[in-house]
C-alpha cells in the first residue's frame, strides 16, 4: 500500500522539493501543488486561540501561519521528504536560506516540538523559547494535538482553546 502511494504521488520521495511555498497553516506548506507537513513540530490550528500575557485570547494559529509566511518572504523553500502522513501529505524538513523552518517556528514560540515524531530534536530551542517568553510562552495555550482531540469530540474552538491544564 505504501509503495502504491509513493508511486501515485510521484514526488513524495523525490530528492527534494524546491520552490515558492504557499503557507497553508503554521506547520503546512504547499509547493508545486504538493502539501508538505513540517516534520517534528506541531503549530496551533488556524482556528485555535491562545491567551497572551494580558490574558486576552488571540488567534495563535493564524499568527503562526502569518509569521511563517513573513519569514519565508517569497524566498525559495527546499524541503527534504521524510515520509507520508496518514492524510497523504509529504512530511519533510524544510529550509529557507539554510534555516530549518520547524526549528525557527519552535524557537519563536509559534509551534511546539512534537517529541512523538521529533524524538526531542527541537527540545532545546523550545526550552529557550519558553525561558525567553516568546510566542505562545507569553501566556497560556492548549497543545495543538489536544485541541484537535477536543474538536473531533464535538467541541467548539473557543472552548477547546481553554483548558484547566494549559501552561502558565
Amino acid at each position: 500500500m505504501i509503495a502504491l502511494l509513493l508511486v501515485a504521488s510521484g514526488t513524495a520521495w523525490s530528492d527534494s522539493f524546491i520552490g515558492q511555498a504557499s503557507v497553508i497553516d503554521g506547520d503546512t506548506l504547499e509547493i508545486h501543488g504538493t502539501r508538505i507537513r513540517l516534520w517534528g513540530v506541531d503549530a496551533p490550528e488556524s482556528n485555535q486561540l491562545c491567551r497572551g500575557e494580558d490574558s486576552l485570547q488571540y488567534r495563535c494559529g493564524a499568527q503562526a501561519a502569518n509569521e511563517l509566511d513573513a519569514f519565508i518572504a517569497r524566498r525559495p523553500v527546499n524541503c527534504i521528504p521524510i515520509s507520508l502522513d496518514r492524510y497523504g501529505r509529504t512530511v519533510a524538513t524544510c529550509l529557507v536560506d539554510g534555516a530549518d523552518l520547524g526549528e525557527w517556528l519552535v524557537k519563536n514560540g509559534l509551534a511546539l516540538d512534537w517529541p512523538d515524531y521529533s524524538k526531542g530534536k527541537y527540545g532545546a530551542v523550545q526550552r529557550e523559547a519558553e525561558r525567553a517568553g516568546r510566542g505562545i510562552w507569553k501566556g497560556s495555550y492548549v497543545e495543538p494535538w489536544l485541541f484537535r482531540v477536543c474538536i473531533r469530540a464535538g467541541g467548539r474552538p473557543a472552548d477547546c482553546s481553554d483548558d484547566a491544564n494549559s501552561h502558565p
